[in-house]
């Protein structure tokens, strides 16, 4: 029997990257899917790689007001769901001496605000019993120049799976992280990083050479690993993380 057959799940950020990948996985696993994304061209042009089993909504972390719709969108589709998986979110850097309070707002507003209140929208309509999964960072473990905001804002994503636990445990509802190292998806491109191609792979090498497996972790290897938290496989772990990193922050 597949691992997440019968379940109903919703990915934020499940248009592209370990949303995108994890969503492929849940659908064949069995679950039906509901991702979310910025713009409708984006997520169609995810639907158009999910088939049948898959609808998407528009809801940007960014904007607290269409994450207090989020709820209503999702119950418009289905009355209840199984497994929320955490996920949007972004990587931007910046020196301390040079952040600026526009670019710390923007990545605390998508990576912790964002999230938090999309999990208050959606925790009414989780089944008892049901799972939650945030993508945090190995950023929350380690010290990086110019990581300081980011790092942040993913450590206090391990602190809410900790606290919403505590919170959750009279309706069996766990929560959980995956902590990705570096991983090649479309956050990690030299626009959305700002930039250029040159200085990418540079960057690149750099990190590779950090990493002891010697590679980019990928997203279907986050996949399989998220869809081990949201399925049965997992009951017996609340608050736990899962650090996926290559041995990046152990070896």
């Amino acid at each position: 029997m597949k691992k997440l057959a019968n379940k109903t799940a919703v990915i934020t950020g499940g248009n592209s990257g370990i949303g995108l990948a994890t969503a492929k996985e849940f659908i064949a696993q069995g679950a039906k899917v509901i991702i979310t994304g910025r713009n409708q061209q984006s997520i169609n042009e995810a639907l158009a790689s999910l088939g049948d089993n898959a609808h998407g909504v528009i809801a940007d972390s960014a904007d607290i007001n269409q994450i207090r719709t989020l709820g209503e969108q999702i119950r418009a589709i289905t009355p209840n769901i199984d497994i929320v998986f955490i996920n949007a979110g972004i990587a931007k850097f910046n020196t301390a001496d040079q952040m600026s309070e526009d670019l710390f707002d923007e990545i605390m507003d998508i990576n912790f605000k964002g999230a938090y209140f999309s999990l208050q929208q959606l925790l009414p309509l989780i089944n008892d019993g049901g799972s939650i999964i945030l993508n945090t960072s190995i950023n929350a473990h380690i010290g990086m120049p110019g990581a300081s905001v980011y790092a942040a804002s993913k450590a206090a994503l391990l602190s809410l799976a900790k606290n919403l636990s505590a919170e959750l445990t009279g309706r069996r509802i766990r929560v959980n992280s995956v902590s990705p190292g570096p991983i090649g998806t479309p956050l990690h491109s030299s626009e959305k990083l700002g930039i250029s191609d040159e200085q990418l792979t540079k960057m690149g090498e750099g990190i590779i050479s950090q990493i002891p497996i010697g590679r980019f972790g990928t997203v279907e290897e986050l996949a399989k690993i998220v869809t081990f938290f949201a399925s049965d496989d997992s009951t017996f772990l609340l608050g736990a993380e899962l650090i996926a990193d290559g041995g990046m922050s152990t070896l």
